[in-house]
């Protein structure tokens, strides 16, 4: 639990309010609240938030407002990006579409689906992948913009030219690079468990990925959001 039953509604304060055990500016029971209504405005006017999907959502805010107290209790590592794993119709990409608001805009995530980014290596080659790692800079700065993969794994194989290439993989490799040289964050959603993201992209790409995400995942149990 991290709610802040005495908080002002989602605003800082002079002195440090507590979630239990927890100091917080933060109050996460309101700031749900107004999640869920941000969705039935983006989204459909029946969105509701599951209260089984609620060590998510605590997760997701805590990253995305830097709350460092609450990150730290759940294990987080504000340094790192986030590895938002789930079944699928969970509920991963509608969250962070909503969520990403809270973040600074140089830290806002970009959200762009994989099946896109291998359909576009189709069109213009390894520019493709350039986009979103050597050239996934600010303009006229060596500020990295934050990008969210969202979907990975549903990405089908496509060639360029006769060249085939696991397009994310490369990606990934070239960001992790980029996230040890500039602090490059990258968040990714995927409906794949560690072992079949082993067998789609490598070890080497595994064993890179612990040291670049946060790993969040929903439960098995979870229901399927779009029925």
């Amino acid at each position: 639990m991290t709610e802040t039953p005495d908080n002002q509604p989602g605003q800082e304060g002079s002195r440090s309010r507590k979630t239990k055990a927890i100091q917080s500016p933060y109050d996460y029971h309101w700031l749900m609240q107004q999640l869920e209504e941000h969705g039935k405005n983006v989204y459909d006017p029946r969105f509701k938030l599951d209260d089984t999907d609620r060590p998510v959502i605590i997760k997701l805010l805590a990253y995305f407002l830097y709350d460092e107290a609450v990150a730290a209790a759940e294990g987080l590592d504000l340094q790192k990006g986030l590895l938002l794993m789930g079944p699928i119709g969970c509920g991963k990409t509608s969250l962070m579409t909503l969520i990403r608001a809270l973040a600074p805009e140089s830290y806002r995530p970009w959200i762009v689906s994989c099946r896109d980014i291998s359909f576009e290596f189709g069109k213009t080659g390894y520019d493709a992948i350039t986009c979103y790692a050597k050239k996934a800079f600010f303009p006229y700065s060596n500020i990295p913009k934050v990008h969210c993969f969202d979907d990975l794994g549903v990405e089908q194989p496509i060639n360029y030219w006769g060249n085939s290439c696991n397009v994310m993989g490369e990606i990934l490799l070239s960001r992790y690079d980029l996230f040890i040289s500039h602090k490059m964050l990258t968040h990714v959603t995927t409906n794949l468990n560690s072992k079949e993201l082993e067998e789609a992209y490598g070890n080497r790409l595994r064993s890179r990925m612990r040291a670049m995400f946060n790993l969040v995942a929903f439960g098995n149990e979870t229901r399927d959001k779009r029925s």
